[in-house]
């Protein structure tokens, strides 16, 4: 009885709003770098803050998300120099967004299929949040 109340509810919170973690959560601010940040600073900020992705903006407007996978493959596999290379050269240009009303189901599968690990979240052209596959892991066991 237990487990399948366990998995009942786990299947309720799959359909929640993403807005519903932004208001359980507080970490999920936003890290954001403008598009001339040099790559090496990118990732030494990314290392500190323990956090495996960067939005890249220019005032409200999302340019690009610069990753650990960038880092590796369009940095380190790619031969470029990062202490000369700006972010904007080797980031994910205009990536995949959703809109805060999407399930957390929803947002699990995207992550799942597309094979990507950060989403951004953007209302009204505007970018409220970055969930990772993480953040929305933690939200779902985190009863």
């Amino acid at each position: 009885v237990a487990v399948t109340v366990y998995f009942m509810r786990l299947r309720d919170k799959r359909r929640a709003p993403l807005s519903r973690i932004f208001e359980e959560q507080e970490h999920l601010g936003i890290h954001a770098v403008k598009s001339d940040t040099l790559v090496t600073e990118c990732v030494r900020r990314m290392a500190a803050e323990k956090i495996g992705a960067l939005v890249v903006m220019e005032g409200e407007k999302l340019l690009g998300i610069f990753t650990e996978r960038d880092a590796l493959n369009k940095v380190l596999a790619g031969g470029v120099l990062p202490g000369s290379t700006k972010v904007a050269e080797v980031m994910t240009k205009d990536p995949y967004c959703v809109p805060p009303t999407t399930t957390v189901g929803e947002a699990m599968g995207l992550i799942t299929r597309r094979r990507f690990r950060h989403l951004p979240v953007v209302e009204n052209g505007s970018l409220v949040a970055v969930v990772s596959s993480g953040d929305l892991i933690h939200w779902l066991v985190g009863d």
